[in-house]
């Protein structure tokens, strides 16, 4: 089964069976949802939602299901066509719209496509809004409009011109140091939006472009995900042009990764930690990750005479915590900058230009800029369980075994040892318990990470 509905949204294959994959009939459905779920939200008489899309084959069948759906339930629509996710969160309130939907399936590969759901800030839904999505879309409670009372749609296709804008006049961006310093950049935009914007921000920050796979064209040149064996090809080309940097986005562009000079990765966990670091030396203050994401941040934030918090996983989470603690800036340790003088949302292009400023004000490698920083290690591994194992059971083990550790229990179980980390979470469909460690070396935190799936084998009897 790869339909995946959850409170975040519905993604999965295209083509297939109503119900098990991502079908014209499943689009229609949960657009249906969620434009219902929104009139009784809002309690408008007449709402109008934004509507983008990646680059995805897909995309343009799934749009026009989506945008004719909301269409059909009197809703106006804003169509910014191919977009990124960060662009149409930025053009919600600018546009004073009531919510909107991002299609897109993020890192997942090409078969994969999804409804994304916005407010009316431009933000994700939160658990409740998305489950009464999905209570919705169950029991099929729509109701379309007569032929007088059909929305309409507004085509505006210059959004990424304007999220760039709103970019470049972010008080910390400094695009005269950055045209200064004379940057060559490599950039990789996985073939979908980001090979429109990244190069067309950049070049407007005077850096020299050089381009790869950035024909939005949806055929992903490799998995889309920006991991290091993914990205072999751009460490390569940087190298060969004798490039500054390489930049490299998901095919939505709300994850980011840098390749350093000599082709070697920044580091994923890193591209926060750079952001962070620049932002606090210009406006101190506070910061928030995910329970995942690397001890790094926290250090830098220190650093700076500021205070670290770590919410639970999910973007959702972040934001409502970044709130809470009025974080100056926060994300998420898989390249997800959220930087709230712009919007509460994963933003690559905020990234960027926060990253390039913040290079050309150091005056250093982007090697020598990652070698200033905490050095820390990951381990990301799952152990399988048989349905009959009560994971439950096994995390309320592991707490009472590290009772006398700094132990966080809102998201899974994460204990806290003085020199390193580990992160115990449950997945919601499957027995599965993932295991996320973090140390000084990769040796030690392998190493952490087998000692911890050995004692969930032994408590499970397995």
């Amino acid at each position: 089964m790869t339909l995946i509905k959850s409170i975040s949204g519905i993604r999965g294959t295209i083509g297939g069976t109503v119900g098990d994959n991502l079908t014209p009939v499943d689009a229609v459905k949960f657009a249906s949802a969620y434009g219902t779920w929104l009139k009784q939200y809002s309690g408008k008489e007449k709402l109008t939602v934004v509507v983008g899309r990646d680059a995805r084959i897909s995309g343009p069948m799934i749009h026009n299901l989506v945008v004719n759906t909301l269409i059909g339930l009197g809703i106006d629509v804003i169509d910014l066509g191919l977009s990124t996710t960060p662009t149409v969160e930025v053009a919600v309130p600018i546009e004073n719209a009531d919510g909107g939907i991002i299609l897109t399936a993020s890192h997942n590969p090409k078969q994969w496509n999804a409804l994304k759901l916005l407010n009316e800030k431009g933000e994700f839904l939160d658990g409740d809004q998305g489950l009464k999505i999905l209570e919705i879309a169950e029991a099929e409670a729509f109701h379309f409009s007569e032929v007088d009372h059909l929305g309409e749609i507004m085509i505006n296709d210059a959004y990424m011109d304007i999220h760039i804008d709103e970019v470049l006049n972010l008080a910390l961006v400094d695009v005269d140091a950055v045209k200064a310093a004379k940057f060559k950049v490599v950039v990789d935009g996985v073939n979908s939006s980001g090979g429109i914007i990244i190069p067309r921000l950049l070049e407007l920050m005077g850096v020299e472009v050089v381009e790869l796979y950035c024909e939005p064209n949806g055929n992903f040149p490799h998995n889309p995900e920006p991991l290091k064996e993914h990205l072999t090809d751009i460490s390569e080309l940087v190298v060969k042009e004798g490039a500054h940097l390489g930049i490299v986005v998901d095919p939505d562009v709300d994850r980011l990764a840098f390749i350093c000079e000599d082709g070697e990765m920044f580091g994923e966990e890193y591209t926060l930690v750079a952001c962070a670091d620049y932002v606090l030396s210009k406006t101190p203050g506070n910061t928030v990750s995910n329970m995942s994401s690397s001890r790094a941040l926290r250090d830098v934030t220190n650093k700076h005479k500021g205070s670290y918090e770590a919410s639970a996983v999910g973007e959702v989470n972040v934001v409502k915590l970044m709130k809470t603690n009025n974080a100056v800036i926060g994300g998420e340790g898989n390249g997800g900058i959220i930087y709230p003088e712009l919007h509460y949302g994963r933003d690559s292009l905020v990234g960027v230009a926060l990253f390039l400023t913040h290079l050309a004000n150091k005056k250093m490698s982007v090697s020598a800029l990652r070698a200033s920083y905490p050095e820390y290690y990951m381990s990301k591994n799952k152990i399988e369980l048989t349905p009959q194992i009560d994971v439950d059971a096994i995390l309320v083990a592991m707490t009472e075994k590290y009772k006398n550790e700094d132990i966080t229990t809102i998201d899974g179980v994460k204990i806290d040892f003085e020199e390193n980390w580990v992160h115990l979470r449950k997945s919601n469909t499957e027995p599965i318990i993932r295991i996320y460690t973090e140390a000084s070396t990769q040796e030690k935190a392998d190493g952490l990470a087998f000692r911890i799936i050995d004692e969930i084998k032994a408590i499970a009897g397995i």
